[in-house]
């Protein structure tokens, strides 16, 4: 999921590149951190998730 959504990120990215409008290439700059935040906070909590079942065992 996290691979995913970075991947988006490089999308949205390169379209802001690509595009002349300047509103929308900030829109998908914007859109860029976002899920790179998003991709952030699903490692994270993925990572709380495994550490916790290691506590268990």
């Amino acid at each position: 999921m996290a691979k995913d959504l970075k991947k988006q990120a490089k999308t949205a990215e390169q379209a802001a590149v690509r595009t002349a409008d300047e509103f929308a290439a900030e829109q998908m700059k914007s859109l860029a951190q976002a899920f790179r935040a998003q991709a952030e906070v699903v490692k994270r909590n993925k990572k709380k998730k495994k550490d916790e079942l290691h506590r268990k065992s």
